[in-house]
């Protein structure tokens, strides 16, 4: 069995914990696995995704944290992804600039 160390979570990055449940999905569909180590291994994946989640909330409230006003002043902004996306799309498209679109959910 070649499954990688467990890093603890307290050291695992967003990418780093992505990475890894990428990988454990790729192991679980591949059909090769006996159920003992697909328990084990859904549950690891059940622990990287809390991380991830975590991760990202803690990000959403950094951007809470740092948006401003137009006139300089910092205010408590709630994160909207589609909203944010969708403001900065046309306003590429208006310049004549290409979009690069990355949707992770």
């Amino acid at each position: 069995m070649s499954s990688k160390p467990k890093q603890p979570s307290a050291t695992l990055n967003f990418e780093n914990a992505m990475d890894r449940l990428e990988a454990i999905v790729e192991q679980m569909e591949s059909g090769k696995l006996p159920l003992e180590d697909l328990i084990v291994r859904y549950e690891e994946g059940m622990n990287l995704v809390k991380i991830c989640q975590e991760r990202l909330a803690s990000a959403e409230q950094k951007i809470e944290i740092i948006a401003h006003n137009s006139a300089g002043k910092p205010i408590v902004k709630d994160f909207e992804p589609a909203a944010e996306a969708e403001i900065d799309n046309k306003a590429a498209d208006e310049r004549g600039e290409q979009t690069n679109e990355v949707r992770l959910f």
